[in-house]
């Protein structure tokens, strides 16, 4: 049974000690990092995302298109930067295009 507080706290912060116990960041982070890439990417690249998933720090994006894949790879900081941008904090490092 979780310990009962005796002062009143912010939810933020109750949320976020939450989070940091039950070690939920990873998961929080994979599914933020594909929302804000379906979000910054628009219709025309998510068309062709097949699968989205960040591992540790290095965001895989599988991409049914040859073509694209290239014209992205040329712009990985950009997006990198954009990602990261998004989400507030730095939490993609590197991306990887499949």
């Amino acid at each position: 049974m979780a310990k009962r507080r005796a002062n009143d706290s912010p939810i933020g912060d109750v949320l976020k000690e939450i989070i940091s116990a039950n070690k939920l960041q990873p998961g929080i982070d994979a599914v933020s990092v594909a929302d804000a890439w379906k979000n910054l990417m628009g219709n025309g690249v998510n068309t062709y995302t097949r699968n989205i998933a960040l591992k540790g720090n290095t965001l895989y994006v599988e991409l049914t298109s040859a073509v694209l894949r290239e014209e992205l790879s040329y712009g990985k900081h950009k997006i990198i930067q954009m990602i990261n941008e998004e989400l507030g904090r730095e939490v993609v490092k590197e991306v990887v295009l499949r």
